[in-house]
């Protein structure tokens, strides 16, 4: 039977099990979008393209499965842009449709005519411009399978408007050959072999855990592998998950913000395990003096991340899940007595460590609140087994110190990129992702100002997402930096020009609360979980509180500063 190529778009998607599309239609995808109609696609209206992206960006990390977005030529390619980056730089499975002018069209400067293919190329894993409607199904094929296989990341297909209604037969591929892509998934046995051998003579050994450990789905690999070693754990803003955040074993985050025993622990450990971790310059700090002391090995499943910045001693290349599990095995013939007895010293250091500078705050009830308060009552009252996602900045940070994720693919935070504005359309994207089941979008003022048109997306949506905005009217993070390091010379920070939050919200048509005392806070956070749709609450939070531990651009982990001077 002949179909369109519109037609044939909103089949190969049922193919891959796709049930949702995040979008914004125009011209050259209005055959696109009359499918969507006519076949009762379920689709998520965003108002602005950015937006559909980081929806669909959220909806992966939130399910595990690829996000979907639609948007149509020239200026809307141009604004998901960011949304694309973002999910490039955190690895994560998407397919972003685009449209394009007919192929007569393509390099005349057509009306809305961008270089989609040009313009993203640097920000997506793959990309493709369909120039024949007999190809679509096959390049839908490689656009899922490219995206969610080896380390994956964003795919691009750009769709003329004519091939979108050209006639052709639907035949869609069973399977991909790709000569040129064959991502390794198998860990190298004597490798890990030798890894453990190296392991288990540590007398201080320390795992690091990033993003990679949840991309791969092997939490429950790492919990075991981590509680049959008994090792001291930490991880990146991207792992956050891996183990539940209280675990005993659990340093907290490393890194600019992390904590001071995990920096320590980072500084001082003699054998350092990287598992699906890239040693980001904010987790590395000064490059040539991170980690001094210790062997490294390093388990990825993308070569290129291997040896890229920080020398290392055993490389693994696979899937972590793949990796973690032949780890597991090798351990099972293993008598780990004297490795554990061996720890004893070393633990009893980060113990101490730990009483020195614990992550910790003091609220008064007569002071103003402290943002660590907020997060932390948001905490108590969800147990940590809330979807959580975030906006860059302070709150961020405070977020991940206190906010103890229990599971993972519950937080959903813009990590390598530090994209503002991601916090509320990804709540969207991870609420459709997990219907029923309690998501909180932790924001800063700056932040959410940058896409607070997507409430409306959550009001038509009846999605009971819960905006927990932490107002302290500045970009708290600028300040903090300003402050610390610029002498005091504040530039452009100051948000004490905004709107009334509770008022816009309602505009939108969101229930909107506030708290400007201490003893308000309880009851705005039981009267936004007790409303069955969308709630802005606007905690009206300390100026000037600024989060510590902090590790200043270019300098080693160990030189963190603890507070504010004097």
């Amino acid at each position: 039977m002949t179909s369109t190529g519109s037609d044939i778009f909103i089949r190969c998607l049922r193919e891959e099990g796709v049930d949702l599309i995040f979008g914004h239609p125009g011209g050259a995808v209005l055959f696109l979008y009359d499918a969507i109609h006519r076949h009762g696609f379920r689709h998520v209206l965003a108002r602005h393209e950015q937006g559909a992206v980081h929806m669909a960006d959220g909806y992966a990390r939130a399910s595990g499965r690829p996000g979907v977005a639609l948007v149509t030529s020239g200026p809307a390619l141009t604004n998901a842009i960011t949304g694309i980056a973002t999910a490039y730089s955190d690895s994560i499975p998407m397919v972003v449709f685009s449209g394009q002018v007919p192929l007569p069209a393509i390099g005349s400067d057509a009306f809305q005519e961008a270089d989609n293919v040009g313009l993203t190329r640097p920000i997506t894993k793959h990309n493709y411009l369909v120039k024949d409607v007999a190809d679509l199904a096959p390049i839908v094929k490689e656009a899922f399978y490219i995206a969610t296989t080896g380390r994956p990341g964003p795919v691009l297909v750009d769709i003329p408007k004519d091939v979108s209604n050209m006639p052709c037969e639907f035949d869609y591929p069973r399977e991909v050959h790709l000569d040129h892509y064959q991502p390794r998934y198998e860990g190298h046995w004597g490798q890990i072999k030798k890894a453990l051998s190296m392991l288990l003579r540590a007398e201080r050994p320390l795992l690091y855990f990033g993003g990679g450990a949840i991309l791969s789905g092997a939490s429950a690999e790492l919990r075991a592998l981590v509680e049959t070693l008994r090792i001291p754990t930490t991880y990146t803003l991207m792992g956050i998950g891996g183990i539940p955040g209280d675990h005993e074993l659990s340093l907290g985050m490393l890194g600019m913000h992390g904590s001071y025993r995990a920096n320590l622990a980072t500084d001082e450990c003699d054998v350092l395990l990287a598992v699906g971790a890239r040693f980001d310059d904010r987790v590395t700090g000064k490059l040539d003096e991170f980690s001094p002391h210790s062997k490294k090995i390093h388990i990825d499943i993308d070569p290129t991340s291997i040896r890229k910045t920080v020398h290392v001693d055993i490389p693994i290349v696979g899937d972590v899940r793949n990796c973690l599990q032949k780890f597991l095995k090798v351990l099972e013939e293993k008598d780990l007595s004297r490795f554990h007895e061996r720890m004893g010293p070393w633990k009893q250091q980060l113990e101490e460590w730990n009483r020195q500078e614990p992550i910790a705050y003091q609220q008064h009830p007569d002071e103003p609140i402290k943002p660590q308060f907020v997060i932390d009552k948001l905490f108590q009252a969800t147990h940590g087994d809330a979807v959580v996602t975030t906006d860059v900045g302070q709150h961020q940070m405070w977020a991940a110190q206190y906010y103890h994720c229990q599971s993972p693919n519950n937080w959903v935070s813009s990590g390598g990129l530090g994209t503002m504005g991601f916090g509320l359309p990804s709540a969207v994207g991870a609420q459709c992702a997990r219907p029923g089941e309690p998501v909180i979008c932790i924001a800063g003022d700056g932040s959410l100002m940058m896409t607070i048109q997507e409430l409306t997306t959550a009001v038509e949506e009846n999605l009971p997402i819960k905006v927990a905005l932490i107002n302290n009217q500045y970009l708290g993070m600028v300040r903090q930096w300003q402050e610390i390091i610029y002498d005091d010379r504040k530039s452009a920070v100051d948000l004490s020009v905004a709107p009334d939050f509770v008022k816009l919200a309602e505009a939108f048509g969101a229930l909107g609360l506030q708290a400007s005392r201490v003893d308000e806070v309880d009851s705005v956070i039981e009267k936004a979980f007790a409303h069955p749709g969308p709630v802005l609450m606007d905690f009206r939070v300390s100026k000037t509180e600024n989060c510590y531990p902090m590790v200043p651009a270019g300098s080693p982990s160990r030189k963190m500063l603890l507070r504010d001077p004097d």
